[in-house]
Order: C-alpha cells, then sequence, then structure tokens
C-alpha cells in the first residue's frame, strides 16, 4: 500500500520556477507510473504530466510542454515536479498520483493513489 506526500508548493511570482516533490511510503514505488494533476478553483482536475518507471519515459500537457520538467528516484522513492516560467494560469492545488504499470496514462481515473495535494500560487 502507497501513500503519497507532496510538499515544496508555495507562492511564486510569474516568470519563476518551483519544485514539488511526492514521496511514497510504500515497497512498490519503482513499479508505478507516477502522475501529476491540478486542480484550479471552479476548474476539473486536469492532466499535467506523468512518469513511466523511469525518467525517460514522460508524456505532458500541452499548456505545460517545454515549462515543466518531471523526474523520479527510484532510491528515494520521490517523483519530482519542475515547473519554470510560471503564469498564473498554473494557480492550483497540485497532486501527485500512482498506477501500476507502465502505461503513461493521462486519464486521472486510472491512477488509484493520490497524495492530498499541495497548493501553488503565481500572483505578483
Amino acid at each position: 500500500q502507497e501513500q503519497l506526500v507532496e510538499s515544496g508548493g508555495g507562492l511564486v511570482q510569474p516568470g519563476g520556477s518551483l519544485r514539488l516533490s511526492c514521496a511514497a511510503s510504500g515497497r512498490t514505488f519503482s513499479s508505478l507510473t507516477m502522475g501529476w494533476f491540478r486542480q484550479a478553483p471552479g476548474k476539473e482536475r486536469e492532466f499535467v504530466g506523468a512518469s513511466g518507471r523511469s525518467s525517460g519515459n514522460t508524456r505532458y500537457a500541452d499548456s505545460v510542454k517545454g515549462r515543466f520538467t518531471i523526474s523520479r528516484d527510484n532510491a528515494k522513492n520521490t517523483v519530482y515536479l519542475q515547473m519554470n516560467s510560471l503564469k498564473p494560469e498554473d494557480t492550483a492545488v497540485y497532486y501527485c498520483a500512482g498506477r501500476l504499470g507502465s502505461r503513461v496514462s493521462t486519464n486521472l481515473n486510472e491512477y488509484d493513489t493520490w497524495g492530498q495535494g499541495t497548493q501553488v500560487t503565481v500572483s505578483s
């Protein structure tokens, strides 16, 4: 049984950077595809990006491609979301999630383990 805990959220200026971390407490982290999702006020939760069992297998939403980077350190049971060139539109609660298998899915319904979320606010 995996438990996911996000950290690293906060307030940042437009154009700034922030790195989120998601730490897993279970023993099967390296077998999980890890995704990042976000939910802004009044909006549906949306896909941000995901990583397969290694950092080289990643997918990103068009809205963040080129600005956000997912990496993972399986030895530390941690996945990261590096966010650069942040925009006010990136303001949301960010969640990490895990699913079994190697398929890097964009569908939140295919993820079955979720963290509590961390707030990211991009504002001047």
